[in-house]
């Protein structure tokens, strides 16, 4: 009787997982509703919740708030005498979670930034971050079905949803930039970002980039082919990358000065310091609008990829004065 209790309510948290998650995607696809990334958000993490939730109870971990008093376990509980389980962060926190540390990244950044909108209402934040919503989705249709079966992938209910605009450079440079983000919003995906590796940063498990290009056609019954995937480290996909002109990223990596300096100055350039770096951006006016250099956030200024290469380039050309 047990077993089958156990059976029910692990069944139970599965489908009510997977509901949230469908449901959190039709959200996401429907042009009719403009509330849909902060709705995502909301339904993405309860349907984790309960999938590690099922996890846990499959496995016989306790996954209830308790304090141990003479041997026994006292559980936490709600006003209305509930049990208290755990919510996602601490489950993503336990020795036990199953999840990879690069999903578990990504699930963190949505956790914070849903604390975020808890207390302001936010815009236009679907353009920015929508790669890290399908991460989200994909992680979690690989998770369901390694844990449990295939049977429960969602793959299978969902079809391939497209959003045509046209983007112009005024706007690809917006984008960059943050400027249509609050300000807590946009500080807090910059110091979420700071905090990741180059590596991290570029897992397609933590934001899930796709790029369409025109594709020419040689051959008859070719040409109603309009998507095509190719492996990351294909030679077709290098191609891409290297040929095409395109906004690869939204949301482009930044770094603090002091950053840079030390990433000089393991490079050998051990003389080149703050004094250095200001210098060197005033000289070139780096901060000026419509350079692309950098971003300010708040009171903060924080640097783009682009600003970084100058800044090496700059010292190669200058050894003498910083080696």
């Amino acid at each position: 009787m047990g077993k089958r209790k156990t059976w029910s309510i692990k069944e139970e948290l599965l489908t009510k997982s997977r509901e949230a998650m469908l449901s959190a995607v039709q959200i996401f696809n429907n042009p009719n509703i403009h509330f849909k990334s902060e709705t995502y958000i909301v339904l993405s993490t309860i349907s984790w919740t309960y999938l590690l939730h099922a996890y846990f109870r499959d496995k016989g971990i306790e996954y209830r708030y308790h304090t141990v008093k003479n041997g026994r376990k006292r559980y936490d509980r709600t006003k209305r005498k509930a049990y208290k389980f755990y919510e996602l962060e601490r489950c993503l926190n336990c020795d036990e979670s199953p999840v990879e540390s690069i999903v578990a990244a990504n699930l963190r950044f949505l956790i914070g930034l849903r604390h975020e909108i808890e207390h302001q209402m936010t815009n236009k934040i679907d353009e920015y971050l929508s790669a890290r919503f399908q991460a989200c989705c994909l992680n979690y249709n690989d998770a369901i079905k390694s844990l449990f079966d295939t049977k429960y992938g969602i793959d299978k209910h969902l079809s391939f949803s497209l959003q045509f605009s046209s983007i112009k450079d005024e706007h690809a440079a917006q984008l960059r930039q943050f400027t249509d983000l609050p300000q807590n919003i946009s500080a807090y995906i910059n110091a979420f970002d700071d905090g990741l590796t180059e590596q991290e940063f570029n897992d397609s498990r933590f934001a899930y980039r796709v790029l369409y290009v025109p594709k020419i056609v040689n051959k008859k019954g070719q040409a109603d082919k309009v998507i095509e995937f190719l492996k990351a480290d294909s030679p077709a996909a290098q191609h891409i990358n290297k040929e095409y002109v395109v906004i690869k990223d939204r949301e482009l990596k930044k770094h603090l000065p002091t950053q840079i300096c030390k990433s000089m100055q393991a490079k050998g350039f051990t003389k080149f310091k703050m004094y250095q770096h200001t210098q060197l951006w005033q000289s070139l006016n780096a901060k000026g609008v419509g350079k692309g250099f950098g971003v300010q956030v708040e009171n903060m200024w924080y640097w783009y990829e682009k600003w970084v290469e100058v800044v090496e380039m700059h010292c190669n050309e200058n050894k003498e004065r910083y080696i």
